[in-house]
């Protein structure tokens, strides 16, 4: 038995007690999804592709590990979460502005792009769209990995490269108008590109600006808040990874400490709205200047998400008001059928619902019969192929955006593991 079969056998037991024998060949097949078909073993770090493109994201790849990350005991899992936050390191260093990668400097691109890259970084470079929490998810996943195991070996001179980059680049993003940065793609929908380069107005607010959301989909106004929320729970965990440090890194926690601050004051002043049904809730993006979007999408950090990240309580009022907006026909990505009820994403084609969505209503849900609800949809969703894909039209499970996305399989696993024990409990 290999540790992927010893590990999955506790819930795949649960699954197969309860008469769930698909539920139970589901959960293997997801957890086993990203350490089967994405890994790339290289000397010394670890390149991850999404699925069905050959490229890693600095996001997604994070997520993918994040249901290993208990197996710490295992060898395999050190050599690949390890070897996977020194590529990651080395990226952000290479160019915190990039969302996706290129496991060579082989020059190869999704689109030929009009952006301020260097000539060093371009050829490493997929896809060149600045995301405020593509720079949060490495840290996540480190500390992360740093809590469960106690490890510091990987808390190295690339690691505190990593942090001066990442504040550098957040500092520069509370004052957008300043920075460097712009991004123009030509003949394309308009969410893959930023208006004249840089995107619509903002004023400075303390958040951090970003060009595109965790979609990939340009935002409408600067300040997205399931990000900057992120942002500031990722600084918190940098300065607690900082202080672990050998030497003196005062001064990248204090800085550290100065920037969450200045987030959270910014989201305390600009984040939430008036809604006339659900009262105070949280905007989707922002802009400073009295512009707000309501909205949630399926991809993560969402507005449902923080929980999940460990961004807010789920019983915080203001989150459960939000939640009941987003899960509902007032965000307009909310979509009901016959075949799935829950968020989709402007990134694909209308009435579709994302699994990893419905994983994250799961994971932060407090009533175990919606919980075992979202468990019954998922089960039906796939098709026949036992994995998860991007979005499924909600009265076809035929229907589907990406036969083949690791990001999903490895969501399923994470809720999966917390679903058996509720369905154990029923």
């Amino acid at each position: 038995m290999n540790w992927i079969q010893e590990a999955t056998a506790p819930v795949r037991d649960i699954f197969r007690r309860h008469g769930r024998e698909k539920l139970a060949d589901m959960y293997l097949k997801c957890f086993e999804s990203t350490w089967e078909t994405t890994l790339q073993r290289e000397e010394d770090s670890v390149f991850l592709i999404t699925g069905d493109i050959p490229a890693m994201w600095l996001r997604d790849s994070s997520a993918q590990v994040q249901h290993y990350l208990p197996h710490f005991n295992v060898p395999e899992v050190v050599s690949v979460v390890e070897g996977l936050m020194r590529r990651q390191f080395r990226y952000i260093c290479l160019d915190p502005y990039a969302n996706a990668f290129n496991p060579s400097p082989s020059g190869r691109h999704g689109y030929a792009d009009d952006t301020s890259w260097t000539e060093e970084a371009r050829p490493w470079i997929w896809e060149r769209k600045y995301e405020v929490d593509s720079l949060c998810y490495p840290v996540r996943l480190a500390h992360s990995w740093h809590v469960l195991t106690g490890r510091r070996d990987f808390l190295d001179n690339l690691f505190l490269e990593t942090a001066r980059t990442i504040l550098d680049t957040f500092e520069t993003e509370q004052h957008h108008e300043n920075s460097p940065y712009h991004f123009i793609r030509t003949n394309c929908p308009d969410s893959d590109t930023l208006v004249g380069g840089k995107g619509t107005e903002v004023a400075f607010t303390g958040m951090v600006w970003s060009g595109f959301r965790p979609s990939d989909d340009a935002c409408r106004y600067g300040y997205l808040i399931p990000s900057n929320f992120f942002a500031a729970s990722a600084l918190s965990w940098l300065r607690q990874l900082l202080q672990a440090c050998p030497g003196d890194t005062g001064d990248l926690q204090g800085r550290c400490e100065k920037l969450e601050k200045e987030i959270r004051s910014g989201l305390e002043r600009f984040a939430a709205v008036d809604h006339p049904r659900f009262g105070h809730v949280l905007a989707y993006e922002v802009d400073g200047l009295g512009h707000h979007l309501i909205m949630d999408d399926a991809n993560v950090p969402s507005l449902l998400s923080l929980p999940y990240l460990g961004c807010m309580d789920r019983e915080d009022p203001l989150y459960v008001r939000t939640r009941k907006m987003v899960l509902s026909p007032e965000n307009p990505y909310y979509y009901a059928g016959s075949c799935a009820r829950g968020i989709g994403s402007p990134h694909t084609p209308r009435d579709h619902v994302w699994p990893i969505s419905l994983c994250v209503q799961g994971l932060t849900s407090t009533d175990e019969g919606e919980i075992l609800g979202i468990l019954d949809m998922l089960e039906h969703m796939d098709d026949g192929t036992l994995q998860m894909h991007e979005g499924v039209h909600k009265d076809d499970p035929h229907i589907y955006t990406r036969p083949w996305f690791a990001w999903a399989n490895s969501m399923f696993s994470e809720f999966a593991l917390m679903a058996a024990h509720v369905l154990d409990r029923a």
